[in-house]
């Protein structure tokens, strides 16, 4: 038997359902640009607006591990097709993502997240692992986390090992005594049993797994995931 030590943690829809907090947050961040930028984003109807994002995306493919960088770059361009100048965009594009992002952090976890992160925090090293910009120490789930690492910072987004391998790095344990706990099939378990972490498949919508190796353990509720990460110590 390996003890397991360290669980890693996807955030978006494996701690919290984010859609609700990203609409909020898409519908500060208009309300700011059609006050604030008039003429950057009136024009467009949702479809347009996705399109425009494309083009962004398309344009600018050295940012796609960066949600930050990316989102930032098409409040920009945005604001320039309208006809502000250079600084007047920047600025905006600034004030703009601050607006998203301060909306984008009230997200409401998991009604049994708390009391599960509370009880593993007394056993394991807790840390998160995302690909989006939310913070983890903005949230009420903080004070159960010793570390956190942003797709933006570490350079490359998961399934990319660098994620994994600087969850490895900061808590200097085996891959095998670690567990990564996520939603995404191929972000999360596959990118994770890549280096060797062992896995549990976040499931709480009932999909069906789709195909290759599966997770150590699925859980459709984080309630269920103690249990499931002792399971996992009884069998390494």
């Amino acid at each position: 038997m390996a003890a397991i030590e360290v669980i890693t943690f996807d955030l978006d829809n494996t701690l919290w359902d984010v859609e609700p907090a990203l609409l909020r947050a898409e519908q500060a961040q208009q309300d700011w640009l059609r006050q604030h930028r008039p003429g950057a984003v009136e024009h467009l109807d949702h479809e347009a607006l996705f399109a425009f994002k494309q083009s962004v995306w398309k344009r600018h493919p050295e940012l796609a591990h960066n949600v930050t960088a990316m989102r930032t770059q098409t409040l920009y361009e945005l604001q320039r097709n309208a006809g502000f100048g250079e600084d007047e965009a920047r600025e905006g594009a600034r004030l703009a993502f601050a607006v998203f992002l301060a909306e984008r952090h009230k997200v409401e976890l998991y009604e049994e997240a708390l009391d599960v992160l509370q009880a593993l925090a007394r056993d394991y090293t807790l840390g998160a692992l995302t690909n989006g910009n939310a913070d983890i120490y903005k949230t009420d789930a903080a004070e159960y986390f010793d570390f956190a690492f942003l797709a933006e910072e570490i350079g490359a987004s998961k399934p990319h090992p660098d994620m994994f391998e600087a969850a490895l790095q900061h808590a200097r344990v085996d891959a095998h005594r670690i567990v990564h706990v996520g939603d995404d099939p191929e972000h999360d378990i596959r990118g994770a049993q890549a280096v060797g972490l062992r896995t549990v498949w976040m499931n709480g919508r009932g999909k069906s797994w789709p195909g290759g190796q599966p997770a150590d353990r699925e859980i459709g509720n984080l309630a269920e995931l103690p249990a499931a990460v002792a399971e996992i110590a009884g069998t390494a």
